[in-house]
């Protein structure tokens, strides 16, 4: 299933807030949540979902009533282990 990243804007969201969100977010109707980075002071938001296509996605958020600002499929993924290794190998991109 294709993984998603999407951005958003909360200025003021408390842990409170999300926390009050969390119900609906756990239907997981239209895609499944995976992880939530937040700065609650700035209200910069990202989420990362898995969905059969960023329509399903933007259904999910309307459900929920979750504004964004976008909705990005992500392609590549990479993490720190993997970094290394392919640093290791000589292998840039």
């Amino acid at each position: 299933m294709p993984l998603y990243v999407s951005l958003h804007q909360a200025p003021g969201l408390s842990v409170e807030e999300i926390a009050g969100n969390a119900p609906e977010v756990a239907q997981q109707v239209h895609a499944t949540f995976r992880q939530l980075y937040v700065n609650t002071d700035s209200g910069f938001i990202v989420s990362v979902y898995e969905a059969d296509n960023a329509k399903a996605l933007e259904e999910e958020f309307e459900r929920i009533g979750f504004p964004f600002d976008s909705i990005n499929e992500v392609d590549f993924t990479q993490n720190a282990a993997e970094l290394a290794e392919m640093v290791g190998q000589g292998d840039h991109v």
